[in-house]
């Protein structure tokens, strides 16, 4: 027992030994360079504030883009489904319409048919095929009839120059008359 006693009596000395090391150095650190130290922690806490309010603006705003980027996906996908059904909607009215223009082909050429018909049966009763032929092209017209037609008179206004007028070469009166110089080499020293 007696070396547990000496053990337990030179653990405090040794430990009173290294606080008076620490006390020691600590002050005389703290002596030296104590203003040093309390600046550099205070700056230290400044930046770290600043640095936190940075993080955290930084943070809120990486949200409202996600949030924002979502919404705008929203109004995208929205804007082209407007778009298809659009799209769809014109193809319809445009198939319609192919439609509507292939059923008066049929009707054209159901009546062209129709119209052969007639002139093949009017040749083979022996009548004339071309007073047929002019029938549909007259009901159709929904002009004026011939009968009240006037015709145009000619007019009487004569050229200002003869017939034979050609600025070019001079020809067919006036007293202007130009002509190109002859071809050549020209005659200087």
């Amino acid at each position: 027992m007696d070396r547990e006693g000496e053990l337990l009596s030179a653990r405090p000395a040794l430990e009173t030994e290294g606080l008076r090391f620490l006390h020691v150095t600590v002050g005389s650190l703290l002596a030296t360079y104590g203003w040093y130290i309390l600046f550099s922690c205070i700056l230290l806490y400044v930046v770290f504030q600043k640095l936190y309010i940075r993080l955290r603006a930084l943070r809120r705003r990486l949200q409202d883009r996600a949030e924002a980027a979502a919404i705008e996906r929203d109004v995208v996908v929205k804007r082209q489904e407007a778009l298809a059904a659009a799209r769809l909607k014109m193809q319809e009215e445009l198939n319609a319409q192919v439609e509507k223009h292939k059923e008066k082909l049929r009707q054209l050429e159901e009546e062209k048919r129709r119209q052969k018909i007639e002139m093949w049966d009017s040749v083979q009763e022996g009548k004339s095929y071309k007073r047929n032929a002019r029938k549909p092209q007259e009901e159709d017209s929904p002009g004026p009839s011939t009968s009240s037609v006037v015709p145009k008179r000619k007019s009487d206004k004569k050229p200002l120059r003869g017939n034979g007028y050609n600025p070019l070469t001079g020809e067919g009166g006036g007293s202007c008359s130009w002509r190109p110089g002859r071809r050549g080499p020209s005659s200087g020293g």
